[in-house]
């Protein structure tokens, strides 16, 4: 299936959550994950870093590979020099990689490479690809990638720590990425990341955003179904 077709099946499910495993219970993890497919959710989300690009460093391939399930893997790949990992991943099963635009001086190249590959897990879906920018990175950088990408990744902390506050800039540069889409007249959705909680996700349905990422807010350790739909629901009054 050609990008454009997997963005247009990727769409009819948004507005949307990409829940984060990092929170859950590793230990309990096949369950965890069979508690978001009976909540509703479609989009599992994989933090990759590895201990260069950010602070910490998390899981890789073999964990994503692990993980069975019929949800849409979404891989966040916080790493330096993703080109030569990113075969690697789809290997493992992602349907979705979003690499970073500070991650390499070649970001537009990376892109264009990865429009070339195919989903060998996921033929039907096809590989969609994101770009993600760091809280101190000016907005207009996605300017000339926007044809080269199907997602739009805000990041409203700095990467590397969960558990961060959301920072307050982040609205206006969601907003002006929004602007930057809707200008380019591409079909590109708008994504967040990054300190959205129960309390503050309604929002984001008000300001158009596609996909919002989080984690802890639904793996709490007491009612990760309960605060999925809490989440979905909140995002679909739009």
């Amino acid at each position: 299936m050609p990008a454009t077709s997997a963005l247009r099946a990727l769409k009819d499910l948004t507005p949307t959550i990409s829940v984060g495993i990092l929170t859950a219970d590793l230990l309990s993890l096949g369950s965890e994950i069979s508690l978001l497919e009976r909540a509703g959710v479609s989009l599992v989300h994989f933090d990759v870093m590895d201990g260069c690009f950010t602070p910490a460093m998390t899981v890789g391939p073999p964990l994503i590979a692990a993980v069975k399930t019929p949800l849409i893997k979404d891989v966040h790949l916080m790493v330096q020099n993703p080109l030569v990992k990113i075969e690697d991943y789809l290997a493992a099963g992602a349907d979705i990689i979003t690499v970073h635009a500070e991650a390499s001086p070649h970001i537009h190249r990376v892109l264009q490479q990865m429009g070339n590959m195919s989903n060998p897990n996921n033929p039907e879906l096809g590989l969609i690809r994101g770009v993600a920018l760091n809280p101190g990175t000016p907005v207009d950088v996605i300017e000339p990638l926007l044809e080269e990408v199907e997602i739009v990744l805000i990041l409203a902390v700095n990467p590397g720590w969960g558990g961060q506050k959301f920072i307050e800039a982040s609205r206006r540069r969601l907003t002006r990425a929004r602007q930057m889409i809707r200008e380019s007249g591409r079909e590109v959705l708008l994504a967040v990341d990054g300190g959205i909680k129960r309390d503050n996700i309604a929002e984001f349905a008000a300001m158009e955003v596609d996909i919002v990422v989080t984690g802890s807010a639904v793996f709490d350790g007491k009612a990760p179904a309960e605060n999925a739909r809490f989440m979905l629901n909140a995002l679909r009054t739009r």
